[in-house]
């Protein structure tokens, strides 16, 4: 079964509350069993537009990967994350 991923580009505007927003987070990530392969680190926009902070999540199936963005659980880290940062979030499948 193919995996599902979900894909962040984040700009944050106040990373100190921001920090709150990233145990909530990772909580949630890991009830559903997902695992990051890329949290920040270094970045180069070589086409469009970029943001600062990118995101990727693997999960062991798309459906996996939406559930664990509308779950309650990781809504509440949305609550937490909207006041202080802008956000695209997608979720792709993969191809294995």
């Amino acid at each position: 079964m193919p995996r599902g991923y979900v894909i962040a580009r984040i700009t944050v505007h106040d990373a100190e509350a921001y920090k709150a927003y990233i145990p909530a987070a990772t909580a949630a990530m890991e009830r559903f069993g997902g695992r990051p392969l890329v949290r920040g680190g270094r970045m180069e926009t070589l086409e469009g537009e970029g943001r600062k902070r990118n995101v990727v999540i693997a999960f062991e199936s798309f459906e996996q990967a939406r559930a664990f963005y509308h779950s309650p659980d990781y809504q509440a880290a949305v609550a937490l994350r909207a006041p202080v940062a802008e956000a695209d979030v997608i979720v792709v499948e993969g191809l294995d």
